[in-house]
Order: structure tokens, then C-alpha cells, then sequence
């Protein structure tokens, strides 16, 4: 992606967050049709959130202004303060959302920790609480597809957790933040992911390349607890069909392209497993990510900090020995030569 930066034009690979809506979304937002979204006038906001339901194979929808938003409301209104949730060890409500299920929704998580981060049915038997006064009890299982790491669990694991799920009548929330990533990976409709859950967060900022929001789907009775929840923590919003208008384009548009993407990753970690001194795992790049681990002995990270911004491209540091590259709407293949380039560069400069 062509990023400013003190003057200059960057190509971006620290994430498909940074994208910058398209032409054609720009124009939508111009031309948006807007109302009082509070009242629930605001025609394209409702456009918006029908369209997302429909192809989630779901009875309503909410737009709401990030996915962690998403999540937190989605656990509210599934759940009931002092109870017990399943859910993942490296999973985003976790690790990067603040702890907002406990200051929040005042409930508390039971991880699961696997080397992949998969959830497994038998995980979530084992994890349930018995019916024990002394006990908390469990009612919900929170999973992510496609996942933080970059794979993406099959639709069998799917339907065999949201079985496991009901047999002991609990509710299952996705965090498809890129789940139409998961859905283009596994070459089927999202609708055969969304159907092995009770409701589902997705991402229209996080590859789909609108500036702004995400979608919940459920049930209409779910959604409408959702929204009075989004109301009391300052989720209400006025005007908001010209954000909704970019998310009917990346809707209708973006999610047919996101094959492109997981091209360039895979095109990335290809070349990258011919270095020395490079480790990747091509099988794991499932999606829009590539994450390479590097030797020491032969590779400089300072060097290709510093290499990178001379060579205007965009990459957080390393952790623990371990980058991630991120493709998306506007890196183009000339881009990921480039990072190739570099980053060969780098490993013959090393001294």
C-alpha cells in the first residue's frame, strides 16, 4: 500500500487494518442516503445490517465500531454476570481486548491451550463445570475463525463444536474477525462457517478495506439485547450510513477478492523458505499472513529494520524471533518482491 510517511510512500505490511478505502467507497459515502441510526432511521445502516445477516446465513445484524465492540456486546448478551466461558488460550478477547468480558460483562474465561490454538469438541466436554454449587457455571464457547496465527479451522471441527455446544445447551460466539478469509481458504460459503454458531463478530476494517466498523449477527432477539447494550456503552451513533455505505462495498465487492491476497502470502513464503537463515512453515499460510523466524547467526533484525525503511516498506518488529507480513487490497505483487528483495538483501549483508 502507498503510505505517506514524513513525505515519502510506503508499502504497508504491518497488518490489513491499515488499508484506505477504495474509490468507489469514497463515492458511496458522498452519496449516502442517512438518517438517525439511535432511532433507527438511518436507511443505509439498515441496508447494511440486513445485507450482513443475509449472507451469514442469520436473522439480523448490528454495525458496530470494531470488532473488539463486537465481541464485548456478542458475550454480553449471551451470558449473565458470574458465569464461565470456554474459550481459546491465545484468543483475542484474551490477549488483546482488554479483559473488557471481566470489567464488563463480569464474566470469566476457562482457556484452552493447543500448539495451534484449534479448539477441539473433547476440550470443550472437559471444560464444561459440573453442576456444583462451589462452581461457576458455563454458557458459552467463544472460538476465532480464521484464527490470529493465520490457519483456519475446517467446517468438520466447526460442526463437531457447535454439537458438543448444544448437547450440554450451551451458546457458541465466533470471532470471525476475517471470516471470509476462513471461507475463501476452505473454498466454501461464509454461511457454512456462521451455521455452526449462535452468532458471529466479523471485521469490515480488517481486510474487507472500509475504514471503519464491524457487523454482529444472530438471532433478533440476541441482536436486540445487543443493542441496548451498545447503547449504554456509547456504541449509539447518528449519521452513521456514510461509514455503512463503505461497508455495503466491502460487502458486495471486497469479499470476492480476497483470494489475491492469500496469493501474495503464499507467493512470500514460498520464496522465503529458499533462504538460509529464514524459517517458514508455507503449509500454515492459509490466509493473508506469512510469520518467519529468523537465525541470529545469519540475519540482523536492526539491519532490516533499518533496510525496511530505507526501502519505504512498512513491518512491525519482530517477537521473539518472529516477524508477520500481512497482504492485503493494496499491496500489489511488485510490492512483495520488493519485501523478498530486502529482506535477501538483509541476509547477504549480514557480517
Amino acid at each position: 500500500m502507498r503510505k505517506e510517511k514524513n513525505g515519502m510512500k510506503f508499502m504497508d505490511f504491518r497488518s490489513d487494518t491499515v488499508t484506505f478505502p477504495t474509490q468507489e467507497m469514497r463515492n458511496a459515502m458522498m452519496n449516502a442516503k442517512v438518517g438517525d441510526d439511535v432511532y433507527g432511521d438511518d436507511p443505509t445502516v439498515i441496508e447494511l445490517e440486513a445485507l450482513a445477516a443475509k449472507m451469514l446465513g442469520k436473522e439480523a445484524g448490528l454495525f458496530v465500531s470494531s470488532g473488539t465492540m463486537g465481541n464485548l456486546l456478542s458475550i454480553w448478551s449471551h451470558t449473565n454476570r458470574g458465569e464461565e466461558i470456554i474459550t481459546g488460550y491465545n484468543n483475542h478477547i484474551i490477549t488483546h481486548e482488554q479483559a473488557g468480558i471481566a470489567q464488563i460483562c463480569q464474566v470469566m474465561p476457562r482457556v484452552i491451550c493447543h500448539e495451534n490454538d484449534f479448539i477441539y469438541p473433547e476440550d470443550i466436554e472437559k471444560s464444561i463445570r459440573a453442576d456444583d454449587i462451589h462452581e461457576p457455571k458455563t454458557t458459552l464457547v467463544s472460538m476465532e475463525n480464521a484464527l490470529s496465527n493465520g490457519l483456519v479451522i475446517p467446517l468438520d471441527i466447526m460442526k463437531a463444536n457447535y454439537e458438543m455446544a448444544k448437547k450440554y445447551n450451551l451458546k457458541l460466539h465466533l470471532d470471525g474477525a476475517r471470516v471470509f478469509n476462513a471461507a475463501t481458504a476452505l473454498k466454501c460459503d461464509v454461511k457454512e462457517i456462521a451455521k455452526y454458531t449462535d452468532s458471529v463478530t466479523f471485521c469490515l476494517s480488517k481486510g474487507l478495506s472500509a475504514p471503519y466498523g464491524s457487523m454482529i449477527v444472530g438471532s433478533k432477539e440476541f441482536i436486540e439485547t445487543a443493542r441496548r447494550h451498545r447503547k449504554m456503552i456509547g456504541g449509539g451513533t447518528r449519521q452513521a450510513g456514510m461509514m455503512a455505505a463503505c461497508g455495503l462495498v466491502a460487502l458486495k465487492k471486497m469479499t470476492k477478492r480476497l483470494k489475491e491476497d492469500h496469493d501474495h502470502a503464499k507467493y512470500i513464503a514460498t520464496e522465503l523458505a529458499k533462504l538460509d537463515g529464514i524459517e517458514v512453515n508455507v503449509e500454515s499460510v492459509q490466509i493473508n499472513m506469512v510469520f518467519f523466524k529468523f537465525d541470529k547467526k545469519k540475519f540482523s533484525e536492526k539491519k532490516f529494520m533499518d533496510l525496511c525503511n530505507k526501502n519505504k516498506i512498512l513491518i512491525n518488529p519482530s517477537c521473539d524471533q518472529q516477524f508477520r507480513i500481512v497482504t492485503h487490497y493494496w499491496v500489489e505483487k511488485k510490492d512483495c518482491d520488493n519485501l523478498i528483495k530486502t529482506i535477501k538483501s538483509c541476509l547477504k549483508n549480514v557480517k
